[in-house]
């Protein structure tokens, strides 16, 4: 289960889940950025073993995410409460990366101008049209 949740980390960034269950996940990941961070074959078999042999997990905790971590001698993911989930009330946490930014969703501003300017020219346009007739 463990190395599920790590895995789903990996993969997504940050992931909801029991706060007991949180807990219990960091060492594991903080011991594969570990290895990530170290490099070699020996270190990406093992990250491997612990991943259930799932390439793609090894492949982005090599690739992107131990090398995010290489100045940082420790304290890769940060475990937040969110409070207690209704149906059983057991307590939630949110465990996700340091350096985890939400990406926003963004407008081109070029976009958002020529929308305005249409916006504008519009009732232009029809004036001109009702002339024209």
């Amino acid at each position: 289960m463990l190395a599920n949740q790590a895995g789903s980390l990996i993969q997504h960034g940050r992931i909801k889940t029991t706060l007991a269950k949180a807990k219990a996940l960091r060492p594991i990941v903080e011991k594969l950025v570990t290895l990530g961070k170290k490099g070699g074959l020996h270190s990406r078999r093992l990250a491997l073993s612990r991943l259930i042999n799932n390439e793609d997990w090894v492949k982005k905790l090599f690739g992107e995410i131990a090398p995010r971590f290489q100045d940082r001698k420790g304290g890769y993911t940060r475990v937040l409460k969110l409070g207690l989930r209704n149906s059983d009330a057991s307590s939630m946490a949110l465990i996700e990366w340091v350096d985890h930014v939400l990406k926003a969703p963004e407008e081109n501003s070029a976009d958002t101008e020529e929308k305005k300017d249409e916006g504008k020219k519009a009732p232009e346009k029809k004036a001109a049209e009702a002339k024209a007739e």
